[in-house]
């Protein structure tokens, strides 16, 4: 059906608008990331935990535009990679806060481990506001040992009239600043 490129470019372009569009999504639960990554997880493991760092991820459920007379509300998609060919990948906390800075959601009940070179994911519906213009998450990781750093990145998707927009955001490693 879609074997052209311009066929391709168009189900692209309609699929894009039906995610858009279609039924409003519930927000996901702890118990999902779980259920629907499975394949991605292992046992946490009993190994000391002697190597850990956090990501602050900047997302925006919300954007104002026109000098702030309208506002584009968007879905976000935390992505979170376990860039390690070798070890696993435990996240210990992965929690959305809304723009003042109050938890919003915590995705995780208890610590999970990704195999090497696997991804999970964590969304937010377009409908589910409570994050504002200035929300963002923090995760928390470990490992047993020496380990490539996670990359962890927020793909908001969302529109506004007839316009639509996608954007990345990356998440930063939260290092303490101060005197030396």
């Amino acid at each position: 059906m879609c074997h052209s490129l311009v066929g391709r470019l168009f189900c692209t372009v309609v699929l894009g608008l039906l995610a858009i569009h279609g039924p409003a999504a519930r927000a996901q639960t702890a118990a999902g990331i779980e259920q629907t990554f499975a394949n991605s997880l292992i046992p946490v493991p009993t190994e000391n935990l002697g190597v850990s760092g956090a990501f602050y991820v900047p997302a925006y459920s919300s954007v104002s535009m026109s000098q702030g007379k309208t506002r584009a509300d968007f879905s976000v998609t935390l992505s979170i990679h376990n860039a390690s060919e070798t070890r696993p990948l435990v996240l210990k906390r992965i929690a959305y806060f809304e723009t003042g800075g109050e938890m919003v959601e915590s995705y995780l009940k208890a610590p999970i481990a990704l195999k090497p070179l696997s991804t999970v994911e964590v969304f937010v519906p377009t409908t589910d506001v409570r994050g504002g213009t200035g929300a963002n998450f923090l995760v928390d990781w470990a490992a047993t040992g020496e380990i490539a750093e996670p990359v962890v990145e927020a793909l908001m998707l969302g529109g506004l009239g007839s316009g639509h927009y996608a954007f990345i955001s990356q998440g930063r490693p939260i290092k303490v600043v101060g005197k030396n």
